[in-house]
């Protein structure tokens, strides 16, 4: 079970589960996909969001991948209300 918080949005979950089985990928080739029904304007200010609380990481480029703290939220490993913004 996963553990989110009130700062998350619907998109948060699709992006990380995205990069998690895809690996590093762009907000642009994200909405392109089917799974990250959101567009890229969307995506692009949630990847922002998720590198400020420690799920993902920016490799500049447009290019974002998830972190271990991404990848133990999707397990239910890791409560995001424990999380704290930059």
């Amino acid at each position: 079970m996963r553990f989110d918080a009130d700062w998350m949005s619907r998109a948060d979950d699709r992006i990380l589960e995205h990069l998690a089985e895809e690996g590093p990928d762009t907000p642009k080739e994200m909405a392109d996909r089917d799974r990250v029904r959101f567009s890229r304007q969307h995506i692009n200010a949630r990847c922002k969001t998720l590198v400020t609380y420690g799920l993902l990481v920016h490799f500049g480029n447009g290019v974002y991948n998830i972190t271990r703290e991404g990848k133990q939220y999707l397990a239910g490993e890791l409560d995001a209300h424990d999380l704290e913004g930059e």
